[in-house]
């Protein structure tokens, strides 16, 4: 990149910031999503309908059946209007994950830390880890994705404190392209919008288990395959082909 262009993206940056993305002050288009959309109704914590469209995750992955949930109050009053959501939570006997996914408008700022999320809910961060989760549709490929362990203390069924472990794991995506870094993201979205007139729109894709510790590998090595059979369903971008032989997912 020739050392001038650096100034002008610097300025798109923080043009940005100031706007909120906004196109109307922006004068440029919106990108396409690197996620399924349709129609779909999705209610608060208090079971009011705040969104008719959504996400479309899939109903059932690897035979555990997925139960809708909601979107909280915090987000419906915190996020931009715009903002598209899919989450549901898939139980099994013994695996349960939460896939959750956060989709921009014409407004960046619907996507944030991720790690801020975890930390709001008192689980502390113990690792965090660059992983590269295997694909198998519509081609071999691989997604970079973070990885954070984190803990917490709750209460057992005797209300005896005990100590649970999270594995969350996340990346980002777009109509083309997949990052599992914020920095990454931003400056994508500053590069396409002073290149092309476009402001990229964003989906931020997560997935969430929980399990006892010493469980951590077990419980990843579950996810890892959950997310193999999953995340064809509703993301629509796929990485470079792999050039070494990966497993394919149970279907």
């Amino acid at each position: 990149m020739k050392t001038r262009t650096w100034p002008v993206l610097v300025s798109a940056l923080a043009m940005m910031a100031l706007t909120g993305g906004y196109l109307e002050h922006l004068h440029v288009r919106l990108g396409t999503p690197g996620v399924k959309l349709g129609a779909g109704e999705l209610f608060n914590e208090k079971n009011d309908l705040v969104a008719k469209q959504c996400v479309l995750l899939p109903d059932s992955v690897l035979g555990i059946k997925g139960t809708p949930m909601p979107i909280t109050q915090g987000e419906v009053e915190g996020l931009p209007k715009d903002t598209t959501f899919g989450r549901k939570h898939y139980s099994g006997k013994n695996f349960s994950v939460v896939t959750s996914v956060v989709l921009m408008g014409t407004d960046r700022t619907s996507i944030h830390d991720p790690q801020f999320c975890l930390e709001s809910a008192a689980w502390h961060i113990e690792q965090k880890d660059l992983v590269q989760l295997p694909m198998d549709r519509p081609y071999p490929y691989e997604v970079p994705a973070l990885r954070i362990t984190a803990a917490r203390t709750v209460l057992n069924q005797f209300k005896e404190p005990i100590e649970v472990h999270g594995i969350y794991v996340y990346w980002f995506v777009t109509d083309d392209k997949i990052t599992a870094g914020q920095g990454t993201r931003m400056w994508s979205l500053a590069k396409t919008m002073l290149q092309k007139r476009e402001l990229e729109r964003w989906a931020y894709i997560s997935y969430f288990a929980t399990c006892l510790p010493g469980r951590e590998q077990a419980t990843f090595e579950d996810l890892e395959q959950f997310i193999r059979a999953s995340a064809p369903e509703f993301q629509t971008v796929a990485g470079p082909p792999s050039a070494r032989p990966l497993p394919v997912a149970a279907r």
